[in-house]
C-alpha cells in the first residue's frame, strides 16, 4: 500500500535523508518511494501505521501529518 504523508521543514538534501531514513526505520515499511523537499512530500511503500511515519519524521524535527 502507498502511503503519503505531508513534511514540512526540509531545506536540503541532508534534511530529506533524515526523513528517508527515519521513514525507513519504522516496521512495515517495504521500501521509501520518495522524499521531496519542493513538494513537501513523503511516500512510502508498506503496511506500516501511518501515525507510526509520523512520529518517526517528527521526531526527526520536522512537521509531518498524513495525506
Amino acid at each position: 500500500m502507498e502511503i503519503k504523508i505531508e513534511v514540512k521543514g526540509m531545506t536540503c538534501g541532508h534534511c530529506t535523508g533524515a526523513v528517508e531514513k527515519a521513514l525507513a526505520g519504522v516496521p512495515g515499511v517495504e521500501n521509501v518511494v520518495e522524499v521531496n523537499k519542493d513538494r513537501n512530500l513523503a511516500v512510502v511503500n508498506g503496511t506500516a501505521d501511518v501515525q507510526a511515519l509520523v512520529a518517526a519524521v517528527v521526531e526527526e524535527g520536522y512537521e509531518a501529518k498524513a495525506l
